[in-house]
């Protein structure tokens, strides 16, 4: 049996109901079998163990369980009294030091049903308040006893007052957080637009959490080569036309199409892809582009779809003024990603 004609991402409009973007609040099934154990701590890097230790305590107090030895159990009663200290952890470190891992196995492990805790990334977060509204969102997050928000962002005011009242509504209502970032709760929006107008709502956000900070190297480079070149284009385009589940657009149609979906459907974009080939990738030519791209190398990532490209590497997708900027660390967050997906391109069995 021959593949057929390749797809185009480019020619797909996915449409989502409100009840799929609240069904999809759980872990990535890359991380469907991640747990404490499956963590691989860096030796060189004692702070990756002892985050695993804490996030163990935090996963058994959830929902009323015991909370250990570690005199945490005040962060999750679910008392009616309001709690006197934080009653969530944060995940503060680099790229690929494996905070999501972490996340995803403190998710798995809170020692409640699946439907009493939700995971997903902050930009679906706010995607779900932009679907059904502020109050139905406290609504529905409310009945959750975990709460886990990976990838946490504050790009502009409007979203750093909007998750600052959100959190807060949730912890008043007993849900217990835990996030993960590149940057320290205390320190959201340093380096970003306007930080200065909104240090109050930042600071207010930051004592929902303990911060945990990991140290270490981004495993996805940890001993493994560097990524590969590019490919040619006939190369790419032969490819795509010989593999089942590829799909074939050409980088800048891509990037213009993005502009036209929802970000929130970026992950129905990629549904039943298995490879995505690209030709002509070049760097991006503004911000609002390179955000966009940003998200969809995460869900890229979250659904393990390898890419072949020609073009200019990875590494060279972001011009020097937009990785010196606020949004810097999406942009090598971004690149390390492609980075490994382009390297699992290597091992693709285009077979049906």
């Amino acid at each position: 049996m021959e593949p057929g004609p390749p797809q185009s991402l480019s020619e797909r409009r996915p449409q989502l109901s409100v009840e799929r973007l609240v069904d999809e609040l759980e872990p990535p099934w890359r991380f469907d079998a991640v747990r404490f154990d499956t963590y691989i701590p860096d030796p060189n890097h004692p702070s990756q163990p002892e985050a695993v230790a804490v996030l163990a305590a935090f996963a058994a107090g959830i929902g009323g369980g015991p909370a250990g030895g570690s005199g945490l159990r005040s962060w999750f009663s679910r008392k009616p009294a309001a709690p006197t200290g934080p009653r969530g952890v944060y995940l503060d470190g680099g790229y690929g030091v494996g905070k999501t891992h972490l996340l995803a196995s403190l998710w798995h492990a809170a020692p409640v049903p699946s439907h009493q805790k939700a995971f997903g990334t902050f930009v679906e977060l706010t995607n779900l308040v932009g679907a059904l509204g502020f109050q139905e969102t406290v609504r529905v997050l409310g009945r959750y006893k975990l709460l886990c928000i990976d990838e946490f962002e504050l790009d502009d005011p409007g979203d750093t007052v909007l998750v600052s009242s959100l959190l807060s509504k949730l912890v008043d209502a007993g849900v217990s957080l835990a996030a993960t970032s590149n940057t320290l709760p205390g320190k959201l929006g340093e380096g970003r637009f306007a930080a200065a107008d909104f240090l109050r709502e930042i600071q207010g956000l930051s004592a929902h959490f303990r911060p945990l900070r990991i140290d270490g190297e981004d495993y996805r480079h940890r001993g493994l080569p560097e990524a590969p070149p590019p490919y040619a284009d006939e190369v790419v385009t032969k490819t795509a036309r010989t593999s089942f589940g590829a799909s074939l657009d050409h980088f800048p149609h891509l990037l213009g199409h993005l502009s036209q979906v929802h970000p929130s459907r970026y992950g129905a974009l990629i549904e039943g892809v298995r490879l995505v080939c690209l030709t002509g990738v070049e760097p991006v030519p503004d911000q609002s582009t390179a955000l966009r791209l940003v998200v969809l190398a995460d869900r890229l990532y979250d659904a393990e779809i390898p890419v072949i490209a020609s073009g200019v590497p990875f590494d060279r997708l972001f011009g020097e003024d937009m990785l010196r900027g606020g949004y810097r660390k999406k942009y090598y967050r971004a690149i390390s990603r492609l980075t490994a997906l382009a390297r699992d391109a290597g091992n693709f069995d285009g077979g049906a």
